[in-house]
């Protein structure tokens, strides 16, 4: 009954389980993939501040293929403005890390499995029910298990997904594959604004990882594209900052939104990652936030005696504790996402302005670096 319950084995529920065991607080962990599931292939960017995390768990020194981001050029196509965010600019070794998901998601397995924290795999939730005592997970398998903390953390897909709060479809979806380029990255990010919407190059190894943003029926055209027409179109998007676009791996595409449920639930129900908010990709801001809530929350049931996780004031006190990172991120991306997905002349002069104080103003650029790195209140 002590033990708290986690749906969602993926980065931010097993993050969680790892820093609450780290409390002294016993930990279970359901996922309805099975555990030889295909691994994903998508890329993360994960933050400085992630890092520490995950260093605190024992498990950033197990991952490998990590290539650091030490600088990120933001620019806006057609137009006047440029800025250079730097990691000596805020005294970090790295502004970011790009590494596969795959490996962040094999170490923190191998991580649940040292520390003997139980794992059931290929089981999935089919609801959730709150009362005044506890929380109750029922299974498609047919058990009822009850915990004094049940934390939601399957990424929004599962059957206990509520109505957001707040939601916005911007019409968008990202390609996403990785490019070779005639000039080495050396470590440097971009970050290019157009009408149609953001464009980020992320070093990863000796090649970039692209996500390419397009309006919906572009976005499935441009995935289609033959190589050469790909990397003919993606130079002329681009510009020619890193060179000739060299070769392209296979496309793939999804859809851009902003989802936004909250972490409250009901007594005993905490929703964290993306189970409680959904971002769109610009800045690298959405997984970061889920894995601060994974930090905070175990944080917070450390700090309270053990008849007290769960309760209404805890799960209050975490929802206060969150509401200016993650609010802070959500109305960030959406800002950059609405104010820079457009060709008006009166808002391409005034990014360009902001750009250009960006670059010009030291504590300006550090304000925002840190930001970026560590959350709203970094």
């Amino acid at each position: 009954m002590n033990t708290v319950l986690i749906v969602g084995a993926g980065p931010v529920g097993a993050v969680c389980a790892l820093a609450l065991q780290q409390q002294g607080i016993a930990a279970r962990v359901l996922e309805a993939q099975p555990a030889d599931a295909r691994a994903d292939t998508r890329t993360l960017a994960l933050s400085h501040g992630s890092r520490l995390i995950l260093d605190r768990l024992g498990v950033w020194d197990k991952l490998a293929d990590v290539t650091p981001i030490t600088r990120i050029h933001i620019s806006q196509r057609g137009a006047l403005g440029v800025a250079r965010l730097a990691a000596e600019d805020v005294a970090v070794p790295a502004l970011g890390y790009v590494l596969p998901y795959a490996v962040l998601t094999e170490a923190l397995k191998q991580a649940l499995a040292e520390s003997c924290i139980d794992v059931e795999y290929g089981v999935a939730v089919e609801r959730v029910e709150s009362e005044s005592a506890c929380a109750t997970v029922h299974t498609a398998d047919g058990r009822a298990l009850t915990a004094p903390l049940v934390v939601v953390a399957d990424g929004g897909r599962g059957e206990t997904a509520p109505t957001p709060k707040f939601e916005r479809d911007y019409d968008q979806m990202a390609v996403v594959c990785e490019v070779l380029t005639e000039l080495p990255h050396g470590n440097q990010a971009f970050e290019r604004f157009t009408p149609e919407g953001p464009t980020a190059l992320l070093p990863k190894g000796d090649r970039y990882a692209l996500v390419w943003t397009a309006k919906r029926g572009d976005a499935e055209r441009i995935a289609q594209l033959p190589d050469a027409e790909f990397l003919v179109a993606l130079a002329r998007h681009f510009g020619g900052r890193q060179g000739r676009f060299l070769n392209a791996s296979p496309r793939k595409t999804f859809p851009l939104k902003l989802a936004w449920t909250g972490s409250e639930a009901a007594d005993h129900v905490v929703r964290i990652g993306n189970a409680a908010q959904t971002l769109h990709p610009v800045a690298g801001q959405g997984f970061n936030i889920g894995l601060r809530d994974a930090w905070e929350l175990a944080a917070l049931c450390g700090d309270l005696p053990a008849s007290e996780i769960g309760s209404v004031a805890m799960l209050a006190a975490y929802a206060r504790g969150r509401r200016v990172d993650v609010l802070g991120g959500v109305g960030f991306t959406d800002f950059l996402v609405r104010v820079f997905s457009n060709d008006i002349a009166p808002l391409r002069h005034a990014r360009g302005l902001g750009l250009l104080a960006l670059e010009v103003l030291p504590p300006l650029k550090a304000f925002v670096a840190r930001r970026m790195i560590f959350g709203a209140r970094g």
